[in-house]
Parts: structure tokens; sequence; C-alpha cells
């Protein structure tokens, strides 16, 4: 399939929804509040690209919702049924931008790009990294086909997929800790991609009036007991993730409670609260092996908000209830990547 595309396209399409790459000074602190053209004329656009504007919302995106992320991912797709446009980026803010991204990269089934980017540094800050980081997501979707849903950040193309923000303030935010190296670089006006990312088959965009299933996020931890658990499941959730100790690791009484959700329908996924590093059914007495045969599904080496987007988007999957665990299987086991050759002439992994 081709990855990288060597003609300039003609439109790109910026879909803004606020962040701190959009955020001005409020008297008391920062807020997004400007609008998608103020912060497309801060930064410096490609030679040949047209870009027009969607001002979808503006919003920190420490309030960003599943409703909104269904609408930023139903807004995409009305973008791409206009077959001139040759990409998006999305402006997003840093703190939920992971799982926007993965969310969308679950259901995305185009060759053109999806790019999502943001700022660490306000609108208007001297040393702001916004216009570099928009610039880099405007090149990058006019270049590449066919790698899904990126995060372009501080020089570097990512997969949506696994990527987190590991950062709270440094301009080079976001990475995957699990990965020997992200997909791509920018630099000197090149595309430089190297990997393939890792991606299951695209899962049918959810009908507009589907309801929205509550998903909670539970933390163990010393001392931790069933409390806040079944908490979760009281306020009506229909899925849970469980953030577990070391490579997915609990107590009886939190395996416990996993089993009487799993035996109510409620659909439980396995995290870990340990920044690298994959799952595994190591040990019982409360661990993996006994929450796995309590029917909980482990996520690999997506963490807590990865997790709960793949959780969510099985349950808005039109699978019936009792395979919607075969179906978060199937998400968080996509195929291996595909390193990119270095030999060559340059065209299969880089573009000016």
């Amino acid at each position: 399939m081709e990855r990288i595309r060597t003609e300039a396209p003609r439109r790109i399409t910026l879909i803004s929804t606020g962040g701190t790459i959009a955020s001005r000074w409020q008297g008391t602190g920062y807020a997004a509040d400007a609008g998608g053209d103020t912060v497309l004329a801060s930064a410096a656009t490609p030679d040949g690209l047209t870009v027009d504007v969607v001002d979808l919302f503006n919003v920190n995106s420490s309030r960003m919702t599943s409703a909104l992320q269904l609408t930023l991912l139903r807004t995409v797709r009305e973008v791409l049924a206009d077959p001139d446009v040759d990409g998006i980026v999305v402006t997003h803010g840093t703190d939920t931008l992971e799982e926007s991204a993965f969310l969308l990269d679950l259901f995305h089934d185009d060759p053109r790009p999806v790019v999502f980017t943001g700022a660490q540094k306000p609108l208007g800050a001297t040393d702001g990294d916004g216009p570099g980081n928009m610039y880099d997501a405007l090149q990058v979707a006019a270049t590449v086909r066919g790698l899904g849903v990126l995060v372009v950040f501080d020089g570097t193309v990512h997969a949506a997929r696994g990527t987190v923000k590991t950062q709270t303030l440094a301009a080079n935010a976001f990475a995957d800790p699990s990965a020997a190296a992200p997909l791509g670089r920018l630099g000197f006006g090149r595309v430089d991609i190297r990997h393939e990312p890792e991606r299951p088959e695209p899962l049918p965009v959810p009908k507009a009036d589907a309801a929205i299933p509550r998903v909670d996020v539970v933390m163990h931890h010393s001392d931790a007991d069933a409390t806040l658990f079944e908490a979760a499941l009281a306020a009506g959730a229909q899925g849970i993730v469980l953030v577990a100790t070391g490579a997915g690791n609990a107590t009886p009484e939190l395996v416990d409670a996993v089993a009487a959700a799993v035996r109510r329908g409620v659909l439980v996924a396995v995290s870990t609260r340990v920044p690298a590093g994959p799952l595994a059914e190591l040990y019982t007495g409360g661990g993996a092996v006994d929450l796995v045969a309590a029917g909980a599904v482990l996520t690999g080496t997506l963490r807590a908000g990865q997790a709960r987007i793949a959780v969510l988007a099985a349950l808005l999957s039109d699978a019936a209830p009792a395979a919607r665990a075969d179906v978060l299987r199937r998400l968080i086991a996509a195929p291996a990547g595909t390193a990119v050759g270095t030999a060559g002439t340059g065209e299969e992994k880089t573009a000016a």
C-alpha cells in the first residue's frame, strides 16, 4: 500500500477543538477560546496547501466527553466524504488527546490521514510550540497515506495506538513507552516514516442515535478493596477498566467483584499502572491468572485511557453482548507493525 505521497495535495481540513494551542489568558489562568482561523494564522503553512477550517468546539481537553469524541468522529467522516480533501489535521488539548486519537483510529477506514496535534504552551507565547506543531501536522497530513490516525508533536510522528502523554509540561509531550521507536520524524522539510502502525480492522461507525455506555476506571493500590469497583457498577457502568499493579495483578476480593460483574454482562478490562510493558498471566492469589479466569480481558500494552476507549468501542459495536469481549480482544490484539526498510530511493519512506 502507498504510504508516502510525493505530489503536493490540494486541500487539508483543519478541525479545531480547543486545547492549549487555542488558549489565552483569562485573568486567573488559561482557557481555550481562540477559533481555528486564529490558531492557523499563528503558524506558517507548507507550500502548495489550501487549508479549510472547521470550528467544531472549543474546550480544554480535560473537559472532553465521549459525546464530543463521537461528534468529532462523525465530523471527520463527513469531511472525508469530499473526495477533494487530501487529509485532516485535528487540533486538540493534550490532556485527553491520546483518547480521542485512539477512538478515531479504531473506526478509521480511509487511506487519507487524520493527524492530531496541539501545544504545551498557549497561543501567542513567544517561545510557543503550537506554530511548529501545526506546520508539521499539516505537512504530514499532506504527505502520508494508509497509516491511520497519527499524533504529530515536537517533530515526531506517532501512531495513535499506544501513544500517551508522558510529560506534563515539556515540549516532547507524547511517546509510546512500550515501543522501541516512534513511526517517524520530521526535519528539513521532509517526513521520514520508518514503521507502519499496529491497527486492527476498523469498526463500523456507531449509529448517530446510539446510547453512550458508561465506562469507568478503577485503580488498584495497597489497601484497595472492591468498594470503588462496586460503586462503578452501582452507578451503571457497562464497562470497567481495572488499573492493576505489575503485569496485571490485584487481590482475591477484586477477582470476586470482577467475576460478579462479568456474570451481569459488564465488560471488564485490566490495564496496569506501570508505564511500559505488556500484561501477562503470571500470578494467582488475585493476579492476572485469576482475573482472566474471572472473565476480564487483559489490554496488552494499552494503558488506562486507551483501554477505556477500547472498551467503549467494543460496547458501541454492533456485536451481540455475549460477543463484545471477543471484539475487545480483537481491538487489543492488533497485528504487529511492519518496519519500513531504510534502503532504496528514499521515496518509500520520505517525502519533501
